[in-house]
């Protein structure tokens, strides 16, 4: 049984090409989309997740070559932690470290969804004829008995 590829050509933008796109450089498809303004958010969002990887590592290797020291009976530079409070540190800031990592690989998978999902969306009707419309209601039941409320109405 041969499985059929998908038929992308009655859509204005390929969810493949705008994927691919995205996948070698960030943002790529994006542009592809025609929705360049998300790639400042991709890129802030991927150059502070780096920054804060560097941060937690440099944090990390700080306190352990303090343990290190610690345990090579050498002074240092933390005289008032002991061991335990080292080894709490080096598993907060490594633990730190490997959430940015995992963060990072989220920042970009998003965009290579977004990109994905915006050109399967290319073809979707946004014309005037599509609203939504929210009235609130006010309805008296009797003199002492009173509704309030709101209907949502879909036009299409």
């Amino acid at each position: 049984m041969k499985k059929e590829k998908p038929d992308y050509s009655n859509l204005p933008k390929n969810p493949r090409k705008a994927t691919m796109l995205s996948a070698i450089l960030p943002g790529a498809g994006q542009v592809y989309n025609e929705k360049a303004w998300k790639v400042p958010i991709i890129y802030a969002g991927l150059i502070t997740d780096i920054y804060f990887i560097g941060y937690n590592n440099t944090r990390y290797q700080v306190f352990k070559e303090a343990l290190i020291a610690s345990d090579n009976g050498e002074p240092t530079d933390f005289p008032n932690l002991n061991r335990d409070g080292l080894v709490r540190n080096v598993d907060y800031w490594r633990g730190n470290r490997d959430l940015c990592y995992i963060l990072l690989g989220a920042i970009y998978a998003l965009n290579l969804i977004d990109a994905n999902v915006d050109a399967h969306l290319s073809g979707f009707d946004i014309s005037d004829d599509l609203a939504l419309k929210i009235d609130p209601k006010f309805e008296s039941f009797s003199a002492n008995n009173n509704s309030v409320g709101f209907s949502i109405k879909l036009k299409f």
